[in-house]
């Protein structure tokens, strides 16, 4: 793909993430028609490939991990503004939104991206490969970070309900950003290759024609261009993502169904750029790219988002409930009891993917029928 590039000015992956914000700034805000929610959920869906497009340029050119590391963490760093800005609407269903949404993508990211990764790349290579090393301590900060962030908060009594006390949501705030500055610096500088692709000893065959890593790098010029529309494009996917959401709204309550269910959907259209990517990467044999996305997108999820919280909880007025209830924390035990399973030996058949997949099908369905 890369080593084919178009003239840049010419692709249409350069004009969909400037249309994108252009849309994002003619309806933020405003009460949207059916036929404009149709056009936005259209131009949010281009976004989205443009998104995917300019994160492989630009991954492409700095090389893994720091490649998956960008996509990850301007997504979530996005996400995060989203999170604050909608809980700035205040109201009694902000109290829990942070919450939600963190496990919400916790969820979707541990079980989805990372089961349809392995299942994609087990049964085209016959085995899903990776480091377990890397993925091993990605892991453990996942499971550390949801623990204390989202778990916790159900079992403190410094404060009624669910939630921390001033001191321990700093703590708490605090905790997050140093564990997760302490992994991007494990991932990206001291034990780099425990998070770049495992090559197959016995693959020697090149039949299926030369791999995109063999391509011939993208100039910087070209890498900066994509960052910046990188940019543009997962700007447009989560404004746009926002600006649908009360047709979603609408939608969920016509059909009689939970309103948490808006959130998980809005998680689903922000998360769908490492979807795409990851599934690209198992499909080219480079499953370790997958699980950085997936468990780095789940760790910068909760690293940024309660940080953030926590300031923003300094002029908010309400409640702030971050603890799970019994349902969603014996679900967030057992993901982190299989991802652990599945990590450990290093590769991975069909049957990892389905369990995961599985065990995010029952998330939806209790999300859907708690």
């Amino acid at each position: 793909m890369i080593a084919r590039m178009r003239p840049f000015a010419t692709q249409w992956t350069t004009l969909v993430p400037p249309l994108a914000v252009i849309l994002l700034v003619f309806t933020w805000g405003r009460e949207l028609p059916g036929g404009i929610v149709a056009v936005a959920t259209l131009v949010l869906a281009g976004a989205v490939l443009a998104a995917v497009h300019h994160a492989e340029v630009v991954a492409h050119r700095v090389g893994e991990p720091f490649g998956s590391l960008v996509l990850a963490v301007a997504v979530t760093v996005i996400e995060v503004a989203l999170i604050v800005t909608l809980m700035m609407d205040g109201g009694d269903k902000s109290a829990t939104l942070a919450r939600d949404t963190v496990f919400a993508a916790v969820m979707i990211t541990c079980n989805g991206i990372l089961g349809l990764s392995l299942l994609v790349g087990s049964l085209r290579h016959g085995t899903a490969v990776f480091n377990s090393e890397g993925s091993g301590s990605a892991l453990a900060t996942v499971a550390t970070l949801a623990t204390l962030s989202l778990v916790l908060p159900t079992f403190t009594t410094s404060k009624p309900g669910p939630e921390f006390s001033s001191v321990q949501l700093t703590f708490a705030a605090v905790i997050s950003l140093v564990l997760y500055g302490l992994f991007v610096a494990t991932q990206t500088v001291r034990h780099r290759d425990y998070f770049l692709p495992v090559p197959r000893q016995e693959k020697e065959d090149t039949s299926e024609g030369p791999v995109e890593e063999h391509a011939e790098a993208p100039s910087a010029r070209t890498a900066l261009i994509s960052l910046g529309l990188l940019g543009l494009a997962l700007i447009g996917v989560v404004g746009l993502a926002k600006g649908v959401s009360p047709a979603i709204e609408s939608a969920v309550d016509t059909a009689g169904l939970p309103h948490a269910i808006v959130g998980v959907i809005i998680a689903l259209l922000v998360l769908l750029p490492e979807t795409i990517a990851a599934v690209r990467a198992a499909r080219r044999d480079q499953v370790q790219i997958s699980m950085n996305l997936a468990l780095g997108s789940a760790m910068a999820s909760i690293g940024l988002t309660i940080p953030a919280v926590a300031l923003a909880s300094l002029w908010l007025t309400g409640p702030l409930i971050l603890g799970l209830g019994s349902t969603h924390m014996v679900l967030l035990l057992l993901t982190v009891l299989v991802s652990a399973l599945t990590v450990v030996p290093g590769r991975a058949t069909p049957l990892q993917g389905g369990v995961h997949l599985v065990l995010l099908a029952a998330y939806l369905e209790l999300a859907i029928n708690p």
